[in-house]
C-alpha cells in the first residue's frame, strides 16, 4: 500500500482536489444563475406594475436595466415586448418599432424573436409600411407562427393591391393545422371572402402583348364570321 500510494498518492490527491474545485464551480455557477434568474424576475415584476401606470420613464430604466444585466434572460425579452405595448398606447409609434427591432437582433430565444416580428409587421402595416412587412416576414412559411405570420402577410399583400399574393396568403392562414388555432380563423375567412374578384382584363394585362394580340384577332374574326 505504502509502494502504491508513493506512487499514485500525488495523482489521487490531485484528481480529489480537481473534483472538489470542479464541484464548487459548478455550484456557484448553479447558484449564480438562480440568484440572477431571480433577481431579473423581481424586476420584471417590478416593471409589470409600472406599465400598468403608464410611468414610462421608470419603465424605460427597468427595460434597459434588464438589458443591461441580464440580456439572455427571458424577462429581458418580456420587458422589450411590454414597453412596445405601453410605447403604443402613448402614440409613440417609432419608439415601439425600435424597440421590437432591438429585441429581433438581440440574444433571445427564436420564439420571442418571431412574436417581436409578427408584432413589428403590425405596427409597419400601422405606418402604412406593406412593403417592409413582406421583406420582414419572409422564411416564416412553416412552425408554430406560420399561420399569424400568414394572416398579417395577407393583409400587406392587400395593402399593396396583390389580390393574388393576399388570397394565397390568407388560405395558408386557414390552412393551420393542430388542436387550437393561432389566429382568428372566422375573421380571417371574412377577410378572405372580402377580396375583389379579379377580372379578366386584370389576368390579360398580365399577359405577354404578343398573346394579348392574338386574342383580340381571334375576336375580331369571330365578329367578322357572325357579321357574314
Amino acid at each position: 500500500m505504502r509502494a502504491w500510494w508513493s506512487e499514485y498518492g500525488t495523482f489521487v490527491v490531485g484528481g480529489v482536489v480537481i473534483g472538489a474545485g470542479l464541484l464548487f464551480g459548478w455550484n456557484y455557477l448553479q447558484n449564480s444563475e438562480r440568484d440572477a434568474e431571480y433577481a431579473a424576475s423581481d424586476l420584471y415584476g417590478d416593471l409589470t406594475d409600472i406599465v400598468v401606470d403608464a410611468n414610462v420613464e421608470e419603465a424605460e430604466a427597468i427595460s434597459e436595466q434588464l438589458a443591461t444585466d441580464y440580456p439572455d434572460s427571458s424577462y429581458a425579452a418580456q420587458a422589450r415586448l411590454a414597453m412596445a405595448r405601453l410605447y403604443m398606447d402613448e402614440n409613440r409609434d417609432l419608439d415601439a418599432a425600435d424597440t421590437l427591432r432591438a429585441l429581433i437582433a438581440s440574444n433571445a430565444s427564436d420564439e420571442f424573436k418571431k412574436v417581436g416580428q409578427i408584432r413589428l409587421a403590425k405596427l409597419l402595416l400601422y405606418q402604412d409600411k406593406a412593403d417592409e412587412v413582406v421583406t420582414l416576414l419572409a422564411g416564416m412559411e412553416e412552425g408554430a407562427f406560420a399561420a399569424r405570420a400568414a394572416d398579417v402577410l395577407g393583409d400587406a399583400y392587400v395593402a399593396l393591391g396583390q389580390i393574388a399574393d393576399a388570397r394565397d396568403a390568407y388560405q395558408r392562414a386557414l390552412a393551420e393545422t393542430g388542436n387550437a388555432a393561432t389566429v382568428n380563423q372566422q375573421f380571417v375567412q371574412y377577410k378572405l371572402l372580402d377580396l375583389p374578384v379579379e377580372t379578366m382584363s386584370e389576368e390579360a394585362s398580365e399577359l405577354p402583348d404578343a398573346v394579348v394580340e392574338e386574342d383580340a384577332i381571334e375576336e375580331d374574326a369571330v365578329a367578322e364570321e357572325d357579321a357574314e
